[in-house]
């Protein structure tokens, strides 16, 4: 277990919360803390986790899944055992799969059903490529991202067709699959092959199409007949709006007889894009089914949808029960000529006639109450669905319970199930939703924003953001949350988030004029750090402050640092060595360096240095402030007369002076 209560597999995935439930796995929202993202955690359900053949398929599909690597379809990272519960490690998609969308907009534009039913023909191209058929492909195993980008996800029945030895676990005449999405060959318990991924794609491109299957029942095995026996509605009888190229795209991936559908899923892919595209299909008209003649023999079917099997051992072909033990499949009967069936007809009365005079003789013809078929009511909302049984004489009772495929207030399920015969006044239990399930709310405080967004849009909630400062939490991360970690929430409900603006801010004070301690005392009793440097400067007396970073009046975060620059006095520069050089040269390089020049003479008897600065001060090589004053001493020659030459002064400035 986590510090904050979540359990956690291998040490490294954190759960949070669980997002779906399938036939034999729970799917949980979890965080790999290794690499800090959010996953999809597969667990497979705890009393399967015992059974050796089941927990040798989970790891077949992992491994199997996990070689998988395409844009449409969701990657498998990881795989393993914790505490003898098996689970997947899986890419964590943020979108609404295939069904939702088909339900909550109906009928879906033409060319956006194509577009998706292509994507999902590249993943399964892929994946047969890499051996390995879905074997369940439906809308609800399709997942389009916030992006638009089509996954496909759950290849947890899929099994890789070519084996690598060990045990073969599928048993001849058992269906893993969804009824609805059957392929015929799926229904018989044929042995199946990628064209059987094609005709499910084929079901629910159809279903993009009109809104509804291609077929449906009252029950598993009356579904998996109809797609054994008959045939589709042409999709335009719903739908006028659906181009004649895209209704025999879809029909030619409906073929009974898999040679007549498309070879393979890139072969269905190619023909959407040429509809998109505005180029011819190549659909072509669809044979008839393969002949009873031509069936491999197998088993009685299994027909198993969602997680509960139910065995199909009879058909009705609409005149009568028809076994399908020996075949596998329901055969054709011959068309009985119509003399033959008034005869049959005849007979069959006389014979009723016969067992109702018998019964009367015998006593037992007393009246009883009468029989009556249970009606179906799931998907109609609570109060029609009661004025139709009680419409049929039945009595209701009444359950809720949280649903996430249905809406609230719609019936999900009915006991008994619709079809079964009750005597008028039994009673009928409807279950309705009462809504999506209430979600789990995870820990959130310490994550950051976006952290905090992406975790809750991912579980179906709506983030509520407030912000305040705080002393120590950066910018940007979560303070507070309400409701609390490990609370419930409504699915599409807010979780109020407090979340840290960073430290308060202050205005700079203005210490400008003061020493270095004065304004690191003033900044401190403010609320800042400070660091002091030094710069030269002509106008602010050394030692005193000239300005701070951030400047006087601009707002800061409290406890951050202000940097203090304070004066060295004004810059100073090296002073040229000009002695030895001719007065005007020297007065040249001084003013030329930044330095005033006061110049004094004093007489020479030597005729080679007159004119020659013969000292200066400062020396040559010291440092001086710009603009400061050089003195140099230049030689006069003195006047032959004897008459010694007085000493002279004069002052020379820079240009601009």
């Amino acid at each position: 277990m986590s510090q904050s209560g979540q359990r956690v597999f291998s040490g490294r995935y954190e759960l949070h919360s669980r997002i779906a439930r399938g036939g034999m796995a729970d799917v949980f929202l979890a965080r790999d803390s290794l690499l800090d993202r959010p996953v999809a955690l597969k667990v497979l359900f705890p009393e399967l986790s015992s059974d050796p053949a089941f927990v040798q398929r989970f790891r077949r599909e992992a491994q199997a899944a996990a070689n998988l690597s395409h844009p449409n379809i969701v990657s498998v990272y990881d795989w393993g055992e914790e505490s003898g519960t098996y689970y997947i490690v899986m890419e964590y998609v943020e979108g609404r799969s295939l069904s939702e969308l088909v339900r909550s907009e109906g009928p879906l534009h033409p060319e956006r059903a194509a577009d998706i039913a292509a994507d999902i023909a590249a993943a399964l191209g892929f994946a047969h490529r890499n051996g390995v058929v879905h074997r369940d492909v439906k809308p609800g195993n399709v997942i389009i991202d916030n992006a638009g980008q089509v996954k496909v996800t759950d290849f947890g029945i899929a099994r890789a067709v070519r084996t690598q030895g060990g045990e073969d676990l599928t048993q001849t005449g058992t269906v893993m699959g969804t009824a609805t999405y059957f392929s015929p060959e799926q229904a018989q318990g044929h042995q199946v092959d990628p064209r059987s991924d094609v005709y499910s794609l084929g079901v629910v491109l159809y279903e993009m199409l009109t809104g509804r299957p291609p077929f449906s029942g009252d029950n598993p095995v009356a579904v998996a007949y109809k797609h054994v026996q008959e045939a589709p509605t042409p999709p335009r009888q719903a739908n006028l709006d659906i181009p004649a190229p895209l209704e025999a795209v879809a029909l030619k991936a409906l073929a009974k007889n898999p040679a007549n559908r498309y070879p393979s899923a890139e072969d269905l892919r190619a023909d959407l894009r040429r509809f998109r595209e505005g180029r011819s299909v190549v659909a072509e008209p669809v044979m008839a089914p393969p002949s009873a003649g031509d069936t491999p023999t197998a088993a009685v079917t299994t027909v198993a949808p969602a997680a509960a099997a139910t065995t199909m051992q009879e058909a009705y072909d609409g005149t009568q029960m028809i076994p399908v033990g020996q075949h596998g499949y329901v055969e054709d009967r011959p068309r009985r000529n119509t003399a033959f069936i008034a005869v049959l007809v005849v007979l069959l009365l006389l014979l009723g006639g016969l067992i109702f005079l018998f019964a009367q003789q015998l006593g037992i013809g007393t009246p009883t109450a009468e029989r009556v078929d249970v009606p179906l009511v799931i998907g109609q909302p609570e109060e029609a669905a009661v004025d139709i049984l009680q419409g049929a004489g039945f009595e209701v009772a009444r359950e809720y319970e949280p649903n996430d495929e249905f809406a609230e207030g719609i019936v999900f399920s009915q006991n008994p199930e619709a079809g079964v015969r009750l005597e008028e006044g039994e009673t009928v239990t409807i279950r309705v939703s009462s809504g999506a399930p209430p979600v789990e709310v995870p820990e959130l405080v310490g994550l950051s924003e976006d952290d905090a967004r992406r975790l809750l849009e991912g579980l179906g909630l709506v983030p509520d953001i407030r912000r305040e400062a705080h002393p120590t939490e950066p910018a940007g991360t979560v303070l507070a949350q309400d409701p609390a970690p490990g609370e419930e929430a409504r699915s599409g409900g807010t979780v109020r988030l407090l979340v840290s603006s960073g430290p308060p801010e202050e205005p700079v004070p203005d210490v400008s004029g003061l020493t270095a301690t004065e304004a690191a005392n003033q900044l401190g009793r403010a609320g800042f750090e400070t660091t002091t440097t030094e710069e030269p400067s002509d106008s602010v007396p050394q030692g005193r402050v000239i300005r701070t970073n951030p400047p006087a009046g601009q707002t800061a975060p409290q406890g951050s640092t202000v940097t203090i620059f304070v004066s060295s006095g004004p810059e100073t520069i090296e002073v040229p060595d000009v002695v030895g050089r001719s007065r005007q040269e020297a007065e040249s390089i001084l003013i030329d360096a930044g330095f005033r020049v006061s110049v004094t003479t004093q007489s020479t008897t030597s005729p080679g240095q007159d004119g020659r600065v013969q000292s200066q001060d400062p020396s040559g090589g010291s440092r001086a402030p710009r603009g400061s004053t050089v003195r140099i001493v230049v030689a006069e020659l003195a006047n032959t007369g004897g008459g010694g030459g007085g000493d002279t002064t004069t002052t020379t400035a820079p240009p601009g002076d």
